[in-house]
């Protein structure tokens, strides 16, 4: 496997995972922080952005696992990924948790 399908299999975790929470508060119909809400990151999007945003972060998380011949299984490629999904999930976590903390 080349090296850059690992670069491309953990950018595809990343936004596999940022993915979610865009999608989610999109399907619930809330606001929720997107790059194009002003602040960017900080400001609300609408749902139908939010919506947008998530269906493209899927979209090119899935064509980034398309790079070289990705598998699930135990396997340096989907270790990579998950590493992608961590880290990304963990800096979410701590960015959200700032803007919505009590």
């Amino acid at each position: 496997m080349a090296w850059y399908h690992f670069i491309a299999y953990f950018f595809a975790g990343a936004l596999l995972s940022n993915a979610v929470p865009h999608y989610v508060m999109a399907a619930c119909g809330r606001k929720f922080p997107t790059p194009f809400a002003k602040p960017p990151g900080k400001g609300e999007s609408s749902p139908m952005v939010n919506s947008i945003w998530g269906l493209a972060n899927f979209t090119v998380g899935f064509l980034l696992l398309q790079v070289g011949q990705f598998s699930i299984g135990l396997n340096l490629g989907t270790l990579t990924m998950a590493l992608g999904v961590v880290l990304m999930s963990i800096m979410l976590a701590k960015h959200f948790g700032g803007l919505y903390a009590s």
